[in-house]
């Protein structure tokens, strides 16, 4: 599909004859997966259920397809887990205070799904609960 489109034509039978010329050259013989079926997810947004797939499957976190009240949520409660990894006091306080930021920006932002319930939190409880873990 290198030509541009001539004008004067609509866009629709311009692709047409673009697949039939490819269709009468052969380029759609022998495709991989050709008369097989597509797979069936099971669910009824199959796009997204292909987008969570593709991405787990190549081991990535799916967290970040999630709304960003159900993510920051999520990451409330891995947020002692995170925590336990870092070293510093000063990290730690950059952490929370950053989580901070996101859940007062979530609040101030009109629901678009589902409703973060979680306030931000003390950062001194947080220093001290990660003090003593330690």
């Amino acid at each position: 599909m290198t030509e541009r489109k001539p004008t004067g034509v609509s866009f629709e039978s311009w692709v047409d004859r673009q697949i039939s010329a490819a269709e009468a050259k052969g380029e759609f013989d022998d495709l991989p997966g050709a008369g097989k079926p597509l797979p069936k997810t099971g669910t009824q947004d199959s796009a997204l259920s292909w987008v969570v797939n593709k991405v787990r499957a190549e081991g990535h976190d799916v967290s970040a397809l999630l709304p960003p009240s159900l993510a920051i949520a999520k990451e409330l409660d891995d947020l002692p887990d995170t925590l336990a990894k870092v070293r510093r006091e000063a990290r730690v306080r950059e952490i929370v205070e950053d989580l901070n930021e996101r859940i007062r920006a979530e609040h101030r932002r009109p629901a678009g799904g589902p409703v973060l319930r979680a306030r931000p939190l003390d950062v001194d409880e947080v220093l001290a609960s990660w003090r003593e873990a330690r």
